[in-house]
């Protein structure tokens, strides 16, 4: 993955230093409003389709107002910095998840949520559990590997 992204961003005209500082770390954010993802960074690009508010992207290259993404079904597009907000969320990505009021497969059950639902990251992931809000307030724990966007 380091490898891509030094590649990338020389291919790109980057400073290498820049990009290995942030081949480390993923930077995970959501959207702060439904955004259109395009095939370049440009509204000249094609529009391919329009991913809701909240949604969890990673982003991968920086480059003037274009952010190029990683969406959660995996494809790599670009989108406009301004439609990213720093509030982190998830989404999960199990056919159904048990969400549990303490970090613990045994724990009382919170509430559940099907595939495709996105939570809001309440903490860093811990010993295999995330703490998460669902949007109606409730709170609990989801197994790290039942999300993506961490």
């Amino acid at each position: 993955m380091m490898l891509r992204r030094l590649i990338t961003a020389a291919l790109l005209g980057l400073p290498l230093a820049l990009a290995a500082a942030q081949a480390g770390a993923s930077d995970f954010r959501s959207l702060a409003e439904p955004a259109i993802l395009y095939d370049a960074p440009s509204k000249q690009g094609k529009p391919l389709f329009v991913i809701q508010r909240y949604t969890p992207v990673e982003a991968v290259v920086n480059i003037d107002r274009w952010v190029k993404v990683r969406e959660p079904a995996g494809s790599m597009l670009w989108l406009e910095r301004r439609q990213l907000s720093d509030k982190r969320t998830v989404i999960v990505t199990a056919a159904r998840a048990d969400i549990r009021q303490k970090p613990d497969g045994a724990a009382t059950l919170a509430f559940e949520a099907v595939k495709d639902v996105v939570l809001e990251l309440a903490d860093k992931p811990a010993d295999g559990w995330v703490k998460v809000k669902h949007r109606d307030g409730t709170v609990g724990f989801i197994r790290a590997n039942q999300v993506w966007g961490l």
